[in-house]
């Protein structure tokens, strides 16, 4: 073990450290007479581990959120929301599925209302029909369209992939930033991937992979300010890694077939976008 620093006996770092547990740092806190001492397996870790402290010792709002975080439930050594903490996601989560069960998997007519524009009633082959079906759809009212194609989805694998992914990220950020912070989030970040896709190909998209995708940016990128997620960096540079792939003649060589690459990126783009915008919020209790 590695002696990283030396605080006053009466300080109470108990959250930091339970927080350092979840994070997978390995640590011990041991008692020098008046001072207690802050011990790390890996000296590689220290710079990020005090940069931590520092912020945990002086300021408020950071220490708070820490020792909430600190008190979420613990699964097989790893901290995630139970549904109760995180019902909007939960909801989102099966909307999704109920209508990947009535659409037949995207394949019932039902289908074709949850799309961005109807693909029946319109030519969208060219940009600028698909620019004219756009203005068609919204001057008739069907605003939901704007956000339906994130409840599409075309295989079980599809749907099981996002959920999964849509709950180990989602669930924090609703738990830990709020529920009117995730669900702008989920907003911007469909607006934004949905709307990219449709202008780059036409309607015939769906999943909740951008909104996955805006999440997993906005995680990333606030994790940066106040570390607070359970968050493994490599899973970063995995999703950029494949949002490139997607973006070559890969994916269909393989039979995987052409995925909706521009939403994950503007859904990345948004969640960034709002990591920008919405700093890290103080601390709340959730029941």
């Amino acid at each position: 073990m590695y002696r990283i620093k030396e605080l006053d006996a009466g300080e109470d770092i108990s959250g930091f450290s339970t927080w350092l547990g979840h994070q997978g740092v390995k640590h011990r806190i041991t008692r020098e007479g008046d001072a207690q001492v802050l011990w790390l397996a890996s000296a590689e870790q220290s710079a990020a581990v005090l940069a931590a402290l520092e912020q945990y010792m002086s300021e408020e709002d950071v220490r708070a959120r820490v020792d909430r975080a600190g008190r979420m439930p613990v699964r097989g050594g790893r901290w995630q929301p139970s549904p109760r903490h995180a019902p909007v996601v939960c909801a989102i989560i099966a909307v999704a599925a109920v209508l990947a069960w009535a659409t037949g998997l995207g394949r019932g007519e039902l289908a074709a209302w949850l799309m961005y524009v109807d693909p029946r009633g319109f030519d969208w082959q060219t940009l600028a029909a698909r620019l004219s079906a756009l203005s068609d759809t919204m001057a008739s009212g069907q605003f939901w369209r704007l956000i339906t194609p994130d409840f599409l989805h075309f295989s079980l694998m599809h749907i099981l992939f996002n959920a999964v992914m849509l709950w180990f990220l989602g669930s924090q950020v609703e738990y830990i930033d709020g529920r009117g912070r995730f669900l702008a989030l989920f907003l911007v970040s469909s607006l934004i991937s949905n709307t990219l896709q449709f202008l780059a190909s036409g309607p015939l998209f769906g999943g909740l992979s951008g909104v996955v995708y805006g999440v997993l940016g906005y995680c990333w990128l606030s994790q940066q300010r106040v570390p607070r997620f359970q968050f493994p960096p490599a899973l970063m540079t995995f999703a950029v890694v494949w949002m490139i792939i997607g973006f070559t003649p890969l994916p269909v060589m393989l039979g995987i077939g052409r995925m909706a690459n521009e939403a994950h990126l503007g859904g990345l783009l948004g969640g960034l976008l709002m990591a920008v915008i919405m700093t890290p919020p103080r601390s709340r209790q959730v029941s």
